[in-house]
């Protein structure tokens, strides 16, 4: 059965920084485009970062740009997104994908179940 469970999420003041990590299982994704997508309430699920299967391209969003970075070790088969300068605009569940390259939903087949990130005022 394939799995990406994300982790990490939680709560945290303006301006501080998380990690959230997305573990992958059931098949490898070294050749996958991984990617976060973040959905706050009443809103599209829209799309952070993503990182091609090698590493060697990134692409964020406009409104994360400077402020988060997206990694991956293949080797452990995880992707990691780290937050820093967080805005209470951040405030929203994170979902990590894996799949093909773009920003929009419909390039990534597998999804993980989502971790939450709030940020406070």
């Amino acid at each position: 059965q394939v799995r990406l469970v994300e982790s990490g999420g939680g709560l945290v003041q303006a301006g501080g920084s998380l990690r959230l990590s997305c573990a992958a299982s059931g098949r490898t994704f070294s050749s996958d485009t991984m990617a976060w997508f973040r959905q706050a309430p009443g809103n599209e699920r829209e799309f952070a970062a993503a990182m091609t299967a090698s590493g060697d391209r990134t692409y964020y969003a406009d409104s994360v740009k400077g402020r988060f970075t997206i990694s991956r070790d293949n080797a452990k088969n995880t992707v990691y997104l780290q937050m820093n300068s967080l805005k209470p605009d951040d405030t929203a569940v994170y979902y990590c994908a894996a799949g093909a390259w773009g920003s929009y939903r419909e390039a990534y087949q597998y999804w993980g179940q989502g971790t939450q990130v709030t940020v406070s005022s």
